[in-house]
């Protein structure tokens, strides 16, 4: 009798099937299971997902200026909204995680999982290309992209930092990871937040490298607005 793939599931709910299961085991494989992990595939995922997004919303708010149009898609993309779209797919179930992580419940944690479905897509881009993976996303985030408000979106930490150095017409804000501490299943992530007006960095921490930057963007621009 024919095992069943434990992945049809999955399949059904990406709208895609992978030529090898292999590239989505790896996709889906946390650096505390394997040293072969999928923080490779997340980079390439999460520019992959920011093009198709930053497209979708230019073409659908034609009227709206830059700054709104960023705040959109920094919504659609967080780390909320993707371990969302996780919790959607049950990838929590198929999660490749060590035995600290599972421990501690690491197949319910949002960085893991918002970093999965990134990784899914930088694997689907690198079997089926570009034009595969935008109808995928755009499939995948329908609904949201629906209802967004240009007039609701809240503006995130770095979405004000970005947009008050861009109307003082000064480079954008670089952020980078100087530290991880902790064991894989219980990482504090140190960010260093560099801006032009900032006598020095500013870091800042937090148990993913997403809330890290956010926490050094809000001191940033705190610092560069004071008095203001």
């Amino acid at each position: 009798m024919q095992a069943v793939d434990p992945y049809l599931p999955l399949y059904k709910c990406l709208g895609y099937t992978f030529n090898k299961a292999a590239n989505l085991e790896l996709a889906l494989t946390h650096r505390s299971a394997n040293k072969n992990h999928n923080e490779r595939l997340e980079f390439l995922g999460d520019a992959i997902l920011g093009m198709v997004i930053a497209k979708a919303l230019f073409q659908r708010f034609p009227k709206q200026p830059e700054g709104k149009l960023t705040r959109m898609r920094s919504s659609l993309v967080k780390g909320d909204t993707l371990a969302e779209v996780a919790r959607e797919f049950a990838l929590g179930d198929l999660l490749l995680l060590g035995p600290g992580e599972l421990k501690s419940g690491g197949f319910r944690r949002d960085s893991i999982l918002a970093d999965a479905v990134e990784a899914i897509i930088g694997a689907i881009y690198l079997e089926a290309g570009m034009d595969t993976c935008e109808q995928l996303i755009l499939k995948w985030f329908a609904k949201r992209i629906d209802k967004l408000d240009p007039e609701a979106v809240s503006k995130d930490d770095k979405t004000r930092l970005q947009e008050y150095l861009q109307g003082q017409k000064k480079p954008l804000p670089l952020y980078e990871v100087t530290d991880i501490k902790g064991k894989s299943h219980d990482q504090t992530f140190y960010v260093n937040c560099t801006a032009t007006g900032l006598d020095k960095p500013i870091t800042g921490v937090g148990n993913s490298r997403r809330k890290a930057e956010q926490k050094a963007a809000r001191q940033a621009f705190e610092i560069l607005t004071n008095g203001k």
